[in-house]
């Protein structure tokens, strides 16, 4: 008896176990596809405004459908949790807004690239809070993910760099943004159910894309308002079929699947596996700018994406070996 309830548990364990791992790989996958339909959008003549107004708009209205279904009975979110899950929301709207400029001037897969900076800045970030030197593994990851960037971008192994500056630089603060939002997101009333905190998130982020949208679109077309520099205006109507196409599309894969299924998958897992298998997002993202964009990847780019996983998985090894 006591062999099949061991065995029994056993089973249900490794269930649970290869459920967590579907859940971040499935989130992962999603944030991979982004850049792409982002530039897909694009080239239908669609804007930055439009799209991130849309995705944020439709991920709101999605979420607090789900939250009236799935948390009936859950904890309910106090007025100092709702104050800082909505400023948690900035630098998600941020990290949107700056990833999506980023696209209009390199290939998407540099682009989620340059996203993924975000793994040795929150190195940084950590030493600063803990006021301790990283471990030399962290150390040496953080050599492995800047020489993987460095072939990953073209800047090594290409005699005609193409790489435009205005690019590079919204991508590195993307990677800043997104450090900052999986700070908040990792670290703000974490006692609430994932669908309502990411749900006031969001509510928090719409407001910093509605304002962007004001700046850049609504406001030099329709009321002559230029507050901004040329570089981010677009003067034409906003174009209400984003709606029923890539915004609603852009909602799904950004800011719904993936802070459901990251937030299902990470307690189960634990963050060193939930790290390493996360990280799917990259190959994911340049595999489907290859099929969807024609974007061509050099053996020396994957040569570099390669350096950029290996140093997740050392980073996160030891914490791996505890789960």
């Amino acid at each position: 008896m006591a062999t099949h309830a061991y065995q029994a548990e056993s089973n249900s364990l490794n269930q649970n176990l290869t459920s967590g791992i579907l859940f971040i790989l499935i989130g992962s996958s999603s944030y991979g596809m982004l850049s792409t339909f982002v530039k897909l959008a694009y080239k239908q003549s669609f804007t930055t405004a439009e799209v991130t107004a849309s995705q944020f708009i439709w991920g709101a209205l999605i979420l607090t459908v789900l939250d009236f279904f799935l948390s009936k009975g859950a904890q309910k979110a106090s007025a100092t949790d709702i104050k800082k899950l909505m400023i948690a929301g900035i630098p998600m709207a941020l990290t949107s807004v700056l990833y999506y400029l980023s696209v209009q001037y390199i290939d998407a897969s540099v682009g989620v690239v340059l996203l993924m900076q975000s793994v040795w800045m929150g190195i940084i970030v950590e030493a600063f809070q803990t006021k301790r030197i990283p471990s030399m593994e962290k150390i040496a990851a953080v050599a492995f993910i800047i020489f993987g960037t460095l072939l990953a971008t073209k800047v090594l192994g290409s005699s005609n760099l193409t790489i435009d500056i205005r690019g590079l630089v919204l991508g590195i603060l993307t990677a800043m943004s997104f450090s900052w939002t999986l700070y908040s997101t990792n670290s703000v009333a974490s006692h609430l159910a994932p669908v309502k905190r990411s749900k006031i998130m969001l509510y928090g982020g719409l407001i910093v894309v509605l304002l962007f949208t004001l700046l850049t679109q609504i406001g030099p077309h329709y009321l002559n308002l230029n507050l901004v520099g040329e570089e981010f205006i677009r003067n034409k109507p906003f174009d209400p079929r984003i709606f029923l196409t890539y915004g609603l599309i852009v909602a799904i894969f950004g800011t719904v699947i993936p802070p459901i299924m990251l937030n299902k998958g990470f307690p189960i897992v634990g963050v060193g596996l939930g790290s390493i298998l996360s990280s799917v997002e990259l190959p994911v993202a340049m595999c489907i700018a290859f099929t969807f964009l024609g974007e061509v990847v050099s053996p020396i780019q994957w040569l570099g994406v390669f350096m950029i996983l290996a140093a997740i998985v050392l980073m996160n090894y030891k914490t791996f070996s505890k789960t």
